[in-house]
């Protein structure tokens, strides 16, 4: 229900000469307050128009408003205040969540659109740490709103395998590297070494150079670099399956940067055709406006660049996929990156540049410092998850030690933790990383958006009543809950737009914060004629709930 349109629609009729309904609907706003009106409007604009001051206006009109579900409306000083018919409300809230139930939430606002998402994006050969988690979250969570808006999807792990780290990787195993320990531990054996490299290195101006030349060898075709280069990534993908698997998060493609590589000399003939490649000191590059540095395209050597496999990924997509826009979930220190790649695809007359959107967010921080890599200085995401889901099981025989299935909801309850951890900060903030407050299990967390929903699903085992939506409720501490659940639809487009899967992760906690006052004020299981309104209450929380935390990428356990 979709109470701003209302409230609009009712104004319109005094107001259409001099403001037009869209106009009358952007001004509406919800009070902070409560007690202060569900809706409200400010009649400031309408002053000049009306050669009346702001209250005069919004006095007049609290007398005369009409509406459907209307059932009060105030003049506050210069703004119109207006309270919905709680029980006729609460009713149409009901049935229409019930009705929906699975679908509530979802809209066809990206009906016969794709969208395409890369996201993820980790290196061969180093583990997965703490440090991906943010881009494969965010992706996730945003794959997952766009199918609830009706888009179809093509998610897309753009794998690092490829680049001058693997010249650095091959020279350092061939140096130092032990085929049977690599056997045993690849992924922690290719990391010491690529850690001794970066060492070895700053004594060892040669070593550099010896890297660029065995990625030259590798792009060259080389067999033994390329022999090596398949086993990295093989082992890499292995370990990375099951890490994605802990997580519950898949993908449609892994498209890594080496698939790109046959792909890259049509991209580099098209800017060469449309005269768009200059040389500088041997190199090519490309000239961009409004301030932005040259895109280097080639190296003096020949070798190609980031840039130029992102511009022959785009060119590819859009063919293979004719995507209606593409969304680049990649960290904020690429932001620059992203603009040359876009004004370089603009400058090849493609004008569906303006579809390519780069997702920046920020790090996960340890100790104010941003985690490397080349420093060895980095978190294991695994180690994180294995430890939340210990600490899970551990808190579950602690209270209530007869649950069946206790290991299933401990990994739905630790990954959950994790990932709503994440996503309930705004993705551009930092996030300083700290397994304590991650792993909370109480406050805004995500065992606590799982225990509401346990609670509401407990509930309604123990009713023999079925829940129906007949009766409107009309106490003030169910409609809290009720415009909470009515608001969902509108967050779900409004994550999307925004890019933003924070909006609803903390919309999510308000429905939470609002069912759990209400659980404490109300006896929702008395015998009386408003018990199906007050189940079917607490079954549109589950369907609210669930619907939510499943594009958050969590689960939710109907018991713990």
């Amino acid at each position: 229900m979709d109470f701003k349109k209302i409230f609009s629609s009712a104004l319109n009729v005094h107001f259409h000469d001099h403001m037009s309904l869209d106009q009358i609907e952007a001004l509406i706003e919800t009070p902070k307050n409560p007690l202060h009106g569900d809706l409200a409007f400010p009649c400031f604009q309408l002053a000049k128009a009306l050669r009346k001051n702001p209250a005069e206006i919004a006095q007049k009109a609290a007398l005369e408003l009409q509406g459907s579900l209307i059932h009060q409306a105030n003049a506050v000083g210069p703004y119109l205040n207006v309270f919905f018919s709680k029980e006729a409300a609460s009713s149409h809230i009901l049935e229409d969540v019930l009705k929906q139930n699975i679908l509530y939430g979802t809209n066809q606002s990206g009906q016969n659109k794709t969208a395409l998402l890369d996201y993820s994006s980790p290196n061969i050969a180093k583990p997965f740490s703490m440090g991906h988690l943010r881009s494969t979250v965010i992706g996730n969570a945003l794959a997952n709103l766009a199918e609830a808006c009706g888009y179809q999807t093509v998610r897309i792990n753009y794998i690092g395998d490829w680049g001058t780290q693997f010249g650095k990787l091959i020279t350092a195993y061939k140096k130092w590297g032990a085929p049977s320990e690599i056997e045993k531990q690849p992924i922690q054996e290719l990391f010491k070494l690529y850690v001794r490299f970066h060492e070895e290195e700053k004594n060892d101006t040669e070593l550099t150079a010896e890297a660029r030349r065995s990625f030259k060898k590798l792009e060259d075709g080389d067999q033994e670099a390329e022999k090596l280069w398949k086993w990295f990534r093989d082992e890499s993908l292995t370990e990375f399956q099951r890490i994605y698997k802990l997580l519950n998060i898949s993908f449609d493609l892994y498209q890594g940067e080496a698939f790109y590589n046959d792909k890259m000399e049509n991209a580099v003939s098209a800017l060469r055709d449309k005269g768009l490649l200059s040389d500088s000191e041997g190199a090519e590059v490309v000239y961009l406006d409004n301030g932005l540095p040259p895109c280097l395209i080639k190296k003096s050597d020949g070798a190609t660049l980031y840039a130029t496999r992102d511009i022959a990924a785009a060119l590819y997509r859009k063919t293979h996929y004719q995507f209606d826009h593409a969304l680049y979930i990649v960290g904020q220190e690429q932001s620059v990156h992203f603009k040359q790649v876009k004004q370089v695809i603009k400058k090849l007359g493609c004008h569906w540049a303006n579809d390519l959107f780069h997702i920046p967010f920020g790090l996960y921080l340890k100790d104010g410092q941003k985690m490397s890599t080349r420093k060895g200085k980095v978190i294991l995401l695994e180690e994180v998850v294995l430890e939340a889901i210990k600490l899970a099981e551990i808190n579950i025989d602690n209270k209530n030690p007869d649950l069946e299935n206790k290991k299933e909801i401990a990994k739905a309850v630790g990954v959950g933790a994790i990932l709503f951890h994440d996503l309930k900060n705004d993705r551009m903030n930092s996030i300083e990383f700290s397994l304590k407050d991650m792993l909370t299990f109480e406050g805004e967390t995500g065992p606590y958006l799982q225990y509401t929903n346990a609670r509401a699903f407990s509930i309604l085992r123990k009713s023999s009543a079925e829940p129906a939506s007949g009766i409107g409720l009309s106490d003030s501490a169910s409609w809290e809950v009720l415009k909470s659940i009515n608001m969902y639809p509108a967050k779900i487009l409004q994550a999307y737009e925004l890019h933003s899967p924070a909006i609803l992760a903390k919309h999510l906690l308000e429905t939470s914060k609002n069912f759990n006052k209400y659980y404490s004020k109300v006896h929702i299981l008395e015998n009386d004629d408003l018990l199906p309104s007050r189940l079917a209450l607490v079954k549109t929380v589950t369907i609210t709930l669930s619907n939510g935390m499943k594009i958050l990428g969590m689960e939710a356990p109907e018991k713990m």
